[in-house]
């Protein structure tokens, strides 16, 4: 137990290196972005010093590593900074907390995530272990051809397939899916059929082929032999001895999945117009806000490394095996 706490506290210490490497490159690939946003506010009539006040009044003067250092310090004690959509040329300062712009959308994005994982883990786990109980069958080979076409198409002609048949020719569902604060769960629900549906064929491939190789893997384990040898029936075989086993794969693609639930999900809330944290980050990269950018990006970082690290520590207890590798 001592090493499996252990090997834990190593993965959890890699993770939160891990995150400040990422940070840094966050803050360095933004700070190369074209254009200036004080000069895009100001305009090009603006005087090379009204230009330089300005951006002395944002911050943007110091050198980077400064800013950086800062940004981080204030991230760490729960300060994301200050947006600067709200300052215009006149020199009003209308401009918003970061996080009140940020924790909304994240919450709409994880409402989004939570639904699509809902519907598509169940469905990728049982479509993979009747895939491996009926293999070389004909069930088998649809299963696999469908999830191969599903994982092969861009999710926005999957989005936009779905917008075409089921809210234009049909319309069933909402093309767009805008909701607020105010939208009651049910109006919810229905208004995020369509992005949700998106990302289940787009994610529950993945994990049913590595749930079907993981079982089918094991089946030529020796003691899944001896579990024949003793008369255990197939779905026996399958559900008490064979998956126990593979749920250290399995739960690393599925953490990786639902991680692009919340990390992949811009393209999809652009197309369905979806107030989440990724159309915020689109809207901001275009407005030039740096501050909003920067949290958004270290939000999919945080989650992307969170969800790994939780797959990992899900394979270590799982399979203690892992810990002494041959």
């Amino acid at each position: 137990m001592n090493a499996v706490l252990s090997t834990i506290l190593k993965r959890l210490g890699m993770g939160v290196a891990t995150l400040f490497v990422v940070s840094a490159i966050i803050f360095s690939s933004i700070s190369m972005l074209p254009g200036d946003f004080s000069e895009a506010v100001l305009g090009q009539a603006a005087t090379e010093e009204t230009v330089t006040a300005f951006r002395k009044e944002l911050g943007l003067d110091k050198s980077a590593p400064v800013r950086y250092f800062e940004w981080v310090g204030s991230v760490l004690q729960g300060d994301l900074g200050t947006s600067f959509s709200g300052r215009n040329a006149s020199g009003q300062d209308r401009s918003r907390q970061v996080s009140d712009l940020v924790i909304p959308r994240l919450w709409n994005t994880l409402f989004l995530a939570g639904v699509t994982a809902v519907i598509a883990v169940p469905l990728a786990l049982f479509l993979g272990l009747t895939a491996a109980l009926y293999r070389n069958t004909a069930y088998d080979r649809i299963v696999n051809a469908a999830t191969l076409t599903t994982i092969s198409t861009p999710e926005f002609f999957v989005a936009y397939i779905l917008i075409l048949f089921f809210a234009s020719l049909w319309p069933v569902f909402p093309s767009l899916a805008n909701i607020d604060a105010s939208t009651a769960m049910g109006e919810r629900l229905y208004r995020v059929a369509l992005p949700a549906l998106t990302l289940t064929l787009v994610i529950v491939a993945h994990m049913m082929r590595m749930t079907r190789a993981a079982i089918i893997n094991l089946l030529a384990s020796p003691y899944i032999e001896m579990a024949r040898l003793k008369g255990a029936s197939r779905s026996e075989i399958i559900l008490k001895h064979a998956l126990p086993n593979a749920w250290a794969p399995i739960a690393t693609v599925i953490a990786f999945n639902l991680a692009y639930l919340v990390v992949g999900v811009v393209v999809v809330e652009v197309v369905f117009v979806y107030p989440g944290i990724g159309q915020l980050m689109v809207d901001a990269v275009t407005s030039r806000d740096i501050p909003v950018v920067q949290a958004c990006a270290l939000i999919f970082a945080a989650t992307y490394i969170l969800l790994n690290l939780t797959a990992d520590i899900i394979g270590i207890v799982t399979n203690p095996r892992l810990l002494h590798p041959r």
